[in-house]
């Protein structure tokens, strides 16, 4: 009998990537066939984005795509799965008739039940628990060559004024400790050297299932495994970064010096409307401890914009604290009014266009700071994990320590360093944000 051949389309954040891993893993197990072009699928998984408008109309586009193939007789079936599916769920077979089966974020453990069923032409759904226990599910790793994800946590409890992720994928629940060393020791002995540790909230690891923080505990076991070299941390929000973990940083030399801390804001007003806890005050003086503590840290964030209730004065003391921040890495978001979050129903929205301009601002202001600081590298010499090599350039290309996956810089080199492998760069030049040098051997 001839094995259904699947295809699987994973949008959104790193997060959802594990979610798609461990579906790949599952419908391995149950004898599929993982098949890399929808084309030549017999089913094709949609795992969505759901969290901003611009997300939502990525994955109902890539949904709409594939409900071409299937019209035109190259694919039989379509499951939807992740984000927007939850945020939906009782609309989303409605609204997009193309899609057979559907599963909600509690619910990935049945993929490869969802993907028979729509080949039989019937319609699945399945919305379990979302503030259930963390299923321990296998994974087929996609990324790479060198580096993985290491999700230690699922939900979160902050309840940030604008953001939909606590309906959709459920309350904090930590992972508990021993299964995440287990998982990182497999990945350690097949060829990761760089763990990349992802949660909602990485800081409040722990406290839910421990009853205290712990991921310095956890940070001091990865540091521990033996062909583990490099360990990145995404997401530390500001409220609950404590001495403890700074001092973990500090010591433990695996871990890299980038901080990843979603702000957000600046100004007392918009944080109080974000529903943040802290003050601009309290953002200022743990920067601080982290520049004084931490020599070299670079320090990345998140930023909205046109949040209602944030006119001139409120942008302009945003403004004024980047230039003097000086933050090495930004991303910055223009406000996305989604339909539930207590955001959506706020007064004095600011105009969209307005939204956009300021954006436009703070990139280039964020662009500005970047170069500034790419250019203290040249002329000297760094460690680079080797990642390929670019045919059209005609060099090796990779990352240093301030460069995560997909977010920030590439560094390119002549050179010769095999792919997944450490190399020593010098720094001839900086362009766009990628770094060029030359392999020093």
């Amino acid at each position: 009998m001839a094995k259904i051949k699947v295809a699987l389309i994973s949008l959104g954040c790193p997060k959802n990537l594990v979610n798609s891993e461990q579906m790949l893993y599952l419908m391995c197990e149950d004898g599929m066939e993982i098949v890399p072009e929808p084309e030549d699928a017999d089913a094709v998984v949609v795992n969505t984005c759901g969290f901003i408008e611009s997300a939502k109309s990525e994955a109902i586009g890539t949904i709409l795509e594939m409900g071409e193939l299937k019209k035109a007789g190259k694919i039989k079936s379509i499951v939807a799965t992740g984000c927007l599916v939850q945020r939906y769920k009782d609309e989303i077979l409605k609204e997009l008739p193309e899609i057979d089966a559907v599963l909600g974020t509690g619910s990935y453990g049945k993929i490869a039940e969802a993907v028979k069923s729509s080949l039989k032409g019937k319609t699945f759904s399945k919305f379990d628990d979302i503030n259930g226990a963390i299923e321990e599910t296998g994974r087929i790793v996609s990324t790479g060559p060198c580096w993985t994800y290491l999700r230690i946590a699922e939900g979160c409890n902050n309840r940030c004024a604008f953001c939909v992720i606590p309906f959709i994928r459920g309350k904090y629940r930590s992972r508990k400790m021993e299964n995440i060393v287990e998982e990182a020791e497999a990945l350690a002995a097949t060829g990761t050297k760089e763990l990349i540790v992802v949660a909602q909230d990485i800081t409040r690891y722990g406290t839910d299932l421990y009853g205290r923080r712990m991921l310095p505990e956890l940070l001091r076991r990865l540091c521990a495994i033996k062909d583990i070299e490099w360990i990145r941390l995404h997401y530390l929000y500001p409220d609950e970064f404590d001495d403890e973990l700074i001092d973990t940083i500090l010591r433990e030399k695996k871990i890299l010096k980038y901080i990843d801390i979603p702000i957000q804001h600046i100004n007392d007003g918009i944080l109080k409307r974000m529903n943040r806890r802290g003050t601009g005050e309290d953002i200022r003086t743990l920067l601080n401890k982290l520049r004084e503590k931490i020599p070299g840290v670079v320090i990345r964030t998140s930023l909205i914009v046109g949040l209602p209730g944030e006119g001139e004065t409120e942008f302009n003391e945003l403004c004024e604290f980047l230039r003097e921040a000086k933050i090495e890495r930004a991303g910055v978001f223009v406000f996305s009014p989604e339909e539930g979050t207590p955001a959506a129903a706020m007064p004095d929205r600011c105009d969209e266009e307005e939204a956009k301009r300021r954006q436009e601002i703070v990139m280039d202001i964020q662009a500005g700071i970047m170069d500034e600081w790419s250019r203290t590298f040249v002329g000297k010499t760094i460690q680079v994990i080797c990642e390929g090599y670019d045919e059209e350039l005609g060099m090796q290309f990779g990352r240093s320590y301030a460069d995560s996956p997909d977010i920030d810089g590439i560094v390119y080199f002549s050179g010769d360093c095999p792919a997944g492998e450490f190399t020593e760069v010098e720094i001839a030049e900086i362009s766009d944000g990628d770094w060029f040098g030359r392999q020093v051997q």
